[in-house]
C-alpha cells in the first residue's frame, strides 16, 4: 500500500495535474454496538473520518452489504457521513452489494445518489423483533419463574414466561415509532423520486434492485467503477479505506493470564448464531 501510494504521488507531481480520488468504505455485516466484525460508529467512526480526509478528495463512494441490525447505529453512521459530507463538501455515492435491508438500505440513504446491480435486494422498510418462549421448558422441568420489578412496565415479554398481550401491545408501539422515523428519513431523502401509489414500499417488503428503482429507492442500476469512471473519468483513483482489523484472540495482551470465561464464549456463540439468522432471512 505504501509503495502503490508513492507511486501515486510521484505521477500526480510529475504530471503537474493530480489524479481525483474517490474513497471507498466498505459497510458489509450485521449493524450492531458490539461484534468483531459489526458494524457500529465505534468501530467505524475512525475510518469514516479518515476517508474524508483523502488528498485530493472529490468523492466518498459507501458498498453497503448488510442485512441491518440496530437501528440506532445505522442511524449514527448514517448521521455522522452526512455531517462529514457537508463539512468537507464532497458528493456520496451509495452502492447495494448483495443486500442492502432495513438498516443496510438505512445506510444506503446516505448516498447522494444510490446504486443496486439488478439482483441485489433492497428495501425491507420496516422494524422486526424476535424472540424465543421458554415457559414450557421450564414448566416440563419443574421449575417456577419468579420476577419483581419495582414499576409495573419495568419488565416485558421475559422469555420463560407466557406471553402478555400488553406486553406485546406496548412492544407494536414502539416497532410503530420507529417504523415512522425510518419512513420519515426515506421520505426526506427520496422526495419526490418515490413512486406514487405504491404503498408496499414502507409495508417491510424486499425488492430486488431493478424494481427499487423503479420504485425510485435507488436512483440507477450499476457498480461503483462502473458509475465512478463515467462520472470522474478513467484516471479517478479509487482509494480503498478499511477499519482496523480486529486481533485474534490469541495474540491479545496477557491472555495466558485473564482466559476467555464461559458467559464471554456463551455471548461470542450467540451474536454469531445470530448474525447467522439475520443473514439467512435473504438466503445468504
Amino acid at each position: 500500500m505504501f509503495l502503490e501510494n508513492l507511486k501515486h504521488w510521484i505521477n500526480d507531481h510529475l504530471s503537474g495535474s493530480p489524479a481525483p480520488v474517490v474513497a471507498v468504505l466498505r459497510l458489509e455485516g450485521v449493524i450492531a454496538p458490539r461484534g468483531v466484525r459489526s458494524l457500529s460508529l465505534d468501530r467505524l467512526g475512525g475510518t469514516i473520518e479518515r476517508a474524508f480526509k483523502l488528498r485530493n478528495l472529490k468523492a466518498v463512494a459507501l458498498t453497503v452489504n448488510s442485512p441491518g441490525g440496530s437501528p440506532v447505529q445505522s442511524a449514527l453512521l448514517y448521521r455522522r457521513i452526512r455531517q462529514l459530507a457537508a463539512e468537507k463538501k464532497v458528493p456520496v455515492f451509495a452502492f447495494a452489494e448483495d443486500v442492502a435491508a432495513s438498516g443496510g438500505y438505512w445506510l444506503l440513504l446516505a448516498g447522494d445518489e444510490i446504486y443496486a446491480d439488478a439482483a441485489s435486494l433492497v428495501g425491507s422498510i420496516g422494524v422486526v423483533t424476535a424472540g424465543f418462549g421458554f415457559a414450557g421448558v421450564l414448566k416440563r422441568l419443574g421449575v417456577e419463574r419468579r420476577v419483581h420489578t419495582a414499576g409495573r412496565d419495568k419488565s416485558m415479554l421475559d422469555p420463560f414466561l407466557g406471553e402478555d398481550p400488553r406486553d406485546v401491545e406496548r412492544l407494536t408501539k414502539l416497532q410503530q415509532d420507529l417504523h415512522e422515523t425510518f419512513k420519515e428519513l426515506v421520505t426526506e431523502r427520496r422526495g419526490a423520486k418515490l413512486a406514487t401509489g405504491a404503498p408496499e414500499i414502507f409495508e417491510g417488503e424486499i425488492f430486488t434492485g431493478r424494481r427499487a428503482a423503479e420504485l425510485g429507492l435507488v436512483d440507477r442500476l450499476g457498480d461503483l467503477r462502473s458509475a465512478i469512471r463515467e462520472r470522474f473519468g478513467d484516471t479517478a483513483r479509487l482509494r480503498v479505506v478499511e477499519p482496523p482489523r480486529p486481533r485474534r484472540w490469541g495474540r491479545l495482551p496477557g491472555l495466558a493470564r485473564a482466559p476467555l470465561g464461559l458467559a464471554d464464549l456463551l455471548d461470542e456463540f450467540w451474536a454469531a448464531v445470530e448474525e447467522r439468522l439475520i443473514w439467512s432471512r435473504f438466503g445468504l
